[in-house]
């Protein structure tokens, strides 16, 4: 066999990932709340970049010339004479938050009022200081005892001074005391309750009705009466007090609101600070006789800045056309309700509104519309779903939805069981198992039919 070497020439396409292209991917994948975060940290490495502190500061005539500016700049190769970076009113509003009561210091202000001095105070007050949120004591007798050298007996009459506290049913070691001390607390005499608490909280949870009854020998009515009193009682008394800090809070990358029978869509800017150029640097920049130096460092920072507002205003744009795709595709969600939601994909919207499905992906992924219906997730208008008898396609979330009104219509004494409703859905052409049927409801968050009965 002869071999021979030889050197081909061949020419193909590869998308090149520059820093203005990494930028913009990384901004789009931004919500409004990570968004302010960037905008923040740029404000502080490039000084020409700024926020107006109002709206006055921001006047026609202060604006630079860009056409005329950009036309005698070589080093600057950003500007698009085709992008209109138009000025438009800043929204602002600020958040005060009123300084909190945490549990431990309720419970430590409530000390105060106690007899308890010396060792038995500092015993008490490092007992509070390992109750957790939900008020329960983390702590065992026994390191108390050796760390402030008390007996058994005395350690137990520190927790039980601080179980009279507020809320009811603080420093509780675990679910059983914790209710018992509420229902001593409410001066409640039913033996049934008492007993039903102390020994049968597992049957409790799983509405074994019929099992308790007959352990006590009572009816499943009375049974019922005491279970439903015993749900009434607070099993987790410290989240009263749990933290602000703790609790999330949703700002929503798009506001849809319908007037005059048309959804108007506004992209959500009021995290995200207008940015505009600073007075000082803008003077500079008409100023002949700066050197080459100081010319060159502005420069190379107002081509960061504008890079930086074009990316924010692509993802504007296109977070806007992906947002009015979906609400033309789901109007009948946002006129009707959950269960007029649609099947959909992310390909489906890409291909109507002409971008990669990745882009649609990465301008969805971790935000959220509020509409007059709620907040909501953009993926939860991305639904999987199945066709009905007519060859209507219907989304898993319009299933749940209708699931959960047979539930919510049912008779609490023969509850529906998941194959009697898959056979309900079935007359009206949705055709689904069993098991898809208890697995929508697990997702709901709804039990069984045997734990949904009622005596």
């Amino acid at each position: 066999m002869r071999m021979s070497y030889g050197l081909n020439l061949v020419q193909t396409q590869k998308l090149i990932m520059t820093p203005e292209l990494k930028q913009a991917i990384e901004i789009l994948q931004y919500n409004s709340v990570e968004l302010n975060q960037f905008i923040q940290e740029e404000l502080l490495n490039n000084p020409i970049l700024e926020v107006p502190q109002d709206k006055s500061e921001i006047k026609n005539s202060d604006l630079i010339d860009w056409k005329e500016y950009f036309k005698y700049s070589e080093n600057f190769s950003y500007y698009n004479k085709n992008v209109d970076y138009e000025e438009r009113e800043e929204v602002s509003f600020d958040n005060f938050v009123s300084n909190e009561t945490t549990l431990t210091d309720h419970l430590l202000f409530q000390l105060q009022f106690t007899l308890l001095k010396g060792e038995k105070k500092l015993a008490a007050e490092y007992i509070i200081e390992n109750i957790d949120t939900n008020g329960y004591l983390r702590l065992d007798n026994k390191e108390i005892m050796m760390r402030y050298r008390l007996s058994e007996d005395e350690v137990e009459n520190i927790i039980k001074i601080i179980q009279t506290f507020e809320p009811v049913g603080v420093g509780a070691r675990n679910l059983r005391e914790c209710l018992l001390i509420q229902l001593e607390n409410k001066g409640i005499k039913d033996k049934i309750i008492y007993k039903i608490v102390s020994d049968f909280l597992d049957e409790l949870a799983s509405n074994k009705i019929n099992y308790i009854s007959k352990k006590l020998n009572i009816s499943p009515h009375e049974v019922q009466k005491a279970v439903d009193f015993i749900k009434t009682l607070e099993p987790k008394p410290g989240r009263t007090f749990s933290s602000l800090r703790d609790v999330k809070y949703i700002t929503p990358d798009v506001i849809v609101e319908k007037i005059d029978n048309e959804y108007i869509i506004v992209v959500n800017d009021i995290t995200a600070p207008k940015l505009t150029i600073n007075n000082y640097y803008r003077k500079l920049l008409l100023n002949s006789e700066i050197g080459n130096n100081t010319s060159s460092y502005i420069n190379r920072k107002l081509n960061s800045a504008i890079k930086i507002i074009k990316s924010i205003q692509q993802r504007r744009n296109t977070i806007y056309k992906v947002v009015k795709a979906i609400v033309n595709y789901q109007k009948e969600f946002f006129d009707k309700g959950t269960i007029y939601l649609k099947p959909l994909t992310l390909r489906e919207i890409a291909d109507e509104i002409g971008m990669h499905e990745s882009t649609v992906s990465r301008a969805v992924n971790g935000k959220y519309l509020q509409c007059p219906r709620g907040i909501f997730e953009l993926k939860y208008f991305f639904q999987s779903g199945v066709s009905n008898n007519y060859g209507d396609g219907m989304s898993a979330e319009s299933i749940k939805s209708i699931i959960k009104e047979l539930i919510d219509g049912e008779d609490s004494k023969k509850p529906l069981s998941d194959q009697a409703i898959s056979n309900e859905l079935n007359k009206i052409g949705i055709k689904i198992s069993r098991r898809t049927v208890a697995k929508y409801r697990d997702e709901m968050k709804i039990p069984s039919s045997s734990k949904r009965k009622r005596y």
